[in-house]
């Protein structure tokens, strides 16, 4: 049986019946095949549910990890991302005799990250236990490491062979379509697996990690097969290629970059610092179960489309798009505010609406900055939507990164001083830790909104005319 025709034809008529972006199809790349190479991006999903949903509240929660050790083994994959671009570049200079550049960077990706879901449920087990504390903690650094790195290879190849592959006057929709499908995977990994973990067991534990392991190999297999064509004359390994320095260089010779750099970086951080925080802060405060929790990140995902297709119309319409990523902070301060009151309210109905309200205010945030950047990009001498990439994925990435790991240190830091009796009788309650960090959020995007206020309106983007139909390209998630 031809595995890849089979496929084909199975989404190609779920592609035609069910999905948006039918127009994101061509001659050259059929629906069906489109929709087969974008599960790639079902499974990133899935590894970004357990990495920073379900397993950081498990660790945190059902295992009594420390919040900052959490919040490390967090970063470690997402302090790695910066060198994205760097992946990028190289695969799109890869030398070698096969002919493809590609395939073996997703397929290495793709064994990073079944190596690191395979072993990371037993490095949990054993951080738990005061007698393997110390062997945990090294299994449980490399299990998240391995599967950060598979993540990022695996998303930045494939989105480069997904642009390879598409028209040019149908890449931007293409590449949209592939970051709708990377939500779509979130929400459907966050609501299966808040429903296997209704009752939480070690035992079980294992299996769900190990089966996302499993499901993530044959996912990619069947993704990958047959896309890329092999030409050995476009990888030779005696030709020429430009040095990546010289690449970046380029980019960030632009005049108004560093602003919005510093824009990117503060908004990033502001949406981030509660990514570790989220669903410990739904169990330990307010008493959820573990299915429950890991339900908010399928609404954070369920906001960030909403927020993609709120940005579309607006964007179409010849929005300014840093006045978009302006209103998506304001949104941002809201949610975080609904957090705060549902302590002393005890409603936990606050926490899925500020969950659902983060990733609107974090998608809208996201498409606004990405979006002006890469107009910056094109504006100069070279047209850089790669050099975008690079340089939004870099300061996003580690301002994310950063932002985890200093949420899970306040929060450790400021409960133990409120616990101790250090800052007042009145706060000295557990959620005093997760309420400082909400504050400081809402703080850093108000400072984001300061940094951003000159850029507005400083450089019209004509996306009404300029692109009619709204896509992200090379989207970084």
């Amino acid at each position: 049986m031809n595995l890849a025709g089979v496929s084909t034809r199975f989404f190609t008529g779920l592609g035609s019946s069910f999905l948006p972006f039918a127009d994101a199809a061509s001659a050259e790349l059929p629906m069906g095949r489109l929709l087969r190479l974008s599960l790639f991006q079902v499974t990133v999903g899935i590894a970004t549910v357990l990495l920073n949903g379900t397993l950081n509240r498990v660790m945190i929660v059902e295992l009594g990890t420390p919040a900052w050790l959490v919040a490390l083994m967090i970063a470690i994959p997402l302090l790695v991302a910066p060198f994205r671009a760097l992946i990028g570049h190289k695969s799109d200079n890869h030398k070698s005799m096969l002919g493809w550049r590609r395939v073996p960077y997703i397929w290495f990706g793709s064994l990073l990250q079944f190596g690191g879901l395979a072993i990371m449920p037993f490095a949990l087990l054993l951080l738990s236990r005061p007698d393997t504390f110390t062997v945990g903690l090294i299994a449980g650094a490399v299990a998240f490491l391995l599967t950060g790195l598979g993540m990022h290879t695996t998303q930045t190849a494939g989105l480069a062979l997904a642009t390879d592959l598409a028209p040019e006057d149908t890449r931007p929709r293409v590449v949209a379509l592939m970051f709708v499908m990377l939500l779509v995977g979130m929400m459907m990994a966050a609501f299966i697996m808040g429903s296997l973990l209704a009752d939480f067991s070690a035992t079980r534990l294992v299996a769900i990690v190990q089966g996302a392991a499993m499901f993530t190999m044959a996912l990619n297999i069947i993704a990958l097969w047959k896309q890329e064509a092999r030409r050995p004359s476009t990888t030779r390994p005696e030709r020429p290629t430009p040095k990546f320095s010289v690449v970046w260089r380029e980019f960030t010779a632009e005049a108004r970059n560093a602003r919005l750099l510093a824009a990117i970086g503060c908004g990033t951080a502001a949406f981030s610092m509660q990514d570790v925080l989220l669903e410990p802060f739904g169990g330990e405060i307010l008493g959820m179960s573990v299915g429950a929790t890991t339900v908010l990140t399928g609404l954070w995902a369920f906001g960030m489309l909403l927020s993609f297709a709120y940005a579309a119309r607006r964007l179409s319409a010849g929005a300014d798009p840093l006045r978009l990523a302006g209103f998506g902070a304001v949104v941002g301060m809201l949610a975080f505010a609904m957090l705060l009151f549902a302590v002393p309210l005890d409603a936990s109905e606050l926490v899925f609406a500020g969950s659902l309200t983060i990733g609107i205010g974090s998608g809208l945030f996201s498409v606004g900055t990405l979006t002006s950047i890469m107009a910056i990009a094109g504006s100069g001498q070279h047209k850089g939507s790669g050099l975008a990439l690079g340089a939004w994925g870099a300061v996003q990435a580690t301002s994310a990164g950063l932002a985890i790991l200093a949420g899970g240190l306040i929060r450790d830091g400021v409960s133990a001083l409120a616990l101790a009796d250090q800052i007042g009788h009145t706060l000295a309650y557990r959620a005093t830790g997760y309420g400082t960090v909400y504050l400081i959020e809402i703080v850093l995007l108000l400072v984001t909104m300061i940094v951003l206020g000159p850029l507005v309106g400083g450089q019209q983007v004509d996306t009404a005319t300029s692109q009619p139909r709204f896509g992200l390209t090379e989207f970084p998630t």
